[in-house]
């Protein structure tokens, strides 16, 4: 895991920029104890390692 920081903006560019999938964002805000994917103002966020473990927020179907 690292550390950003981001001034606004939302979790799913993020995600998609850092991880790789837009769908990731649940993740990074899992890890961030977020629940709105749009940020206001300067955040310090977390980027959990891209891995297997996390989920694309996407279940069986």
């Amino acid at each position: 895991m690292r550390s950003i920081t981001v001034v606004g903006g939302n979790l799913f560019h993020i995600a998609a920029k850092e991880l790789g999938s837009a769908l990731q964002w649940i993740n990074i805000a899992k890890v961030n104890n977020l629940s709105d994917p749009i940020l206001i103002g300067q955040t310090q966020l977390v980027i959990p390692s891209s891995s297997s473990a996390f989920s694309d927020g996407i279940g069986p179907q």
